[in-house]
């Protein structure tokens, strides 16, 4: 098509005509530089043996953490550049606080959960996704809050630390919205109440609070997983971090390193979008792959 419109352009007279074409073909020439370049970088050892884990396994259940959403403009909190380095986390985030320091809690508290609202898929949350419409991934299990998993089309997702979409009032059970909770705040009313005159507070799990429900599926879950895909957790909270041992394999994918290295059968020390994204690009060629391709 790129050589038609050369040979057309010879004869067009139309210099504003001509110099739009040149640039649109100026832009298709390196869309496909970049494009090859990517095909080329994609197929890396490591991104095949991950492949061909998940195709041979029959039932694969991922565990992500926050290294999945950092590509979100989500920080995470152990890295260089974690929400720990600056913020007494573990304090602001507590049942304690919420309970004898309601102002601290839904303020400074407040605002660190905010940093993780609003905020949209990235290429990760979409590859599993893609994953899961093909059969390829069976459940994700998040350590995350922010429903980033729910919004890229993720439809089996267990929250292990709860969810920024809705709160509950501590006295009658009634749930919302978080947003009707942000708003009040928002206007002063610390600390935010129900109709009935019950405190709300986000249905996330703090520190101090007991595990969810949605733990007990987590672990079976893992019992029945062939394969354990870890994306972007550091596997040092407990007790998430025991489910990888429950699995029957294991792959890593994480930029740094983690306390199962050891133990897995692939490590990727990358971005999880970086690596993630590519899964669907080699799928989408092998012929191993063409019943779940399309």
């Amino acid at each position: 098509m790129i050589v038609h419109l050369v040979v057309e352009l010879a004869g067009q007279t139309n210099p504003v005509k001509r110099h739009n074409d040149l640039a649109w073909i100026a832009r298709v020439r390196l869309s496909a530089i970049v494009n090859q370049r990517e095909v080329r970088i994609a197929v890396t050892p490591a991104i095949k043996d991950l492949a061909h884990a998940i195709r041979l396994s029959k039932y694969t259940v991922v565990l992500t953490g926050a290294g999945v959403s950092t590509e979100s403009g989500i920080p995470d909190f152990r890295g260089s550049r974690g929400l720990w380095k600056n913020l007494d986390a573990m304090r602001l985030l507590s049942l304690e606080t919420l309970y004898y320091q309601p102002r601290l809690f839904y303020t400074e508290g407040l605002e660190l959960l905010n940093t993780m609202r609003g905020k949209k898929p990235n290429a990760a949350h979409k590859a599993l996704a893609w994953l899961e419409q093909r059969s390829l991934v069976h459940a994700v299990i998040t350590q995350n809050i922010d429903g980033l998993h729910y919004e890229s089309g993720s439809k089996k997702v267990l929250e292990m630390h709860g969810n920024l979409r809705t709160c509950t009032c501590l006295d009658c059970q009634t749930k919302t919205s978080f947003e009707s909770l942000a708003d009040q705040v928002s206007r002063g009313k610390i600390p935010p109440k129900c109709k009935c005159t019950g405190i709300l507070r986000p249905d996330v799990v703090f520190f101090g609070d007991p595990m969810p429900p949605s733990f007990e599926e987590a672990i079976q879950q893992a019992q029945k997983a062939d394969l354990m895909l870890v994306v972007g957790s550091s596997l040092q909270v407990a007790p998430v971090s025991y489910l990888p041992s429950l699995a029957k394999q294991i792959a890593i994918i994480n930029l740094e390193p983690t306390p199962y290295d050891n133990a897995a059968t692939i490590v990727i020390h990358d971005k999880a979008g970086i690596v993630l994204r590519k899964l669907p690009a080699y799928i989408k060629t092998h012929p191993k792959f063409q019943d779940t391709s399309d």
